[in-house]
């Protein structure tokens, strides 16, 4: 009796946890929304960064050059590459919401940076949502896994 008793407990505990996230499932390569961009997520000093390594189309309309970052408010910074910039920044998991907050993302479209909150779903993909001063207004997007290929 003490054995099923164990085994129980045991069984228990094991299942608690199995349900739980890990903070560095976010880890890895993600195909964006439009499925023109590729992000990187990495960590780094425990929190999550996010850098563009691919893209569908890395030409400018000359056709001739790569895309260049010249929506950036920064105009020291207009010249650079849109492939390695870093879009995510200083991601935090929560452990208590099992989400991630208190990032940032940059949009190259734009050059607006937003307040970044997401969190993977029960279907894999990573939902965040990018906002100016209250969460309840900004736009969601949803990333899926994918590969550098």
């Amino acid at each position: 009796m003490k054995k099923i008793f164990a085994l129980i407990a045991l069984f228990s505990f094991t299942s608690i946890g199995a349900f739980a996230q890990n903070p560095d499932d976010i880890l890895g390569i993600w195909l964006n929304e439009r499925e023109d961009a590729k992000i990187e997520i990495y960590k780094q000093n425990g929190k999550y960064y996010g850098k563009i390594v691919w893209l569908l189309n890395d030409r400018e309309d000359d056709g001739s050059t790569p895309n260049r970052d010249d929506k950036n408010p920064n105009a020291g910074l207009r010249n650079r590459r849109v492939i390695g910039i870093n879009i995510m920044t200083a991601l935090e998991w929560d452990a208590d919401d099992e989400e991630y907050t208190d990032g940032e993302i940059y949009d190259p479209r734009s050059g607006n940076t937003y307040s970044l909150y997401g969190y993977i779903q029960d279907d894999g993909k990573l939902f965040m949502k990018g906002y100016m001063g209250f969460s309840l207004i900004g736009r969601s997007t949803e990333w899926t896994r994918s590969s550098l290929n």
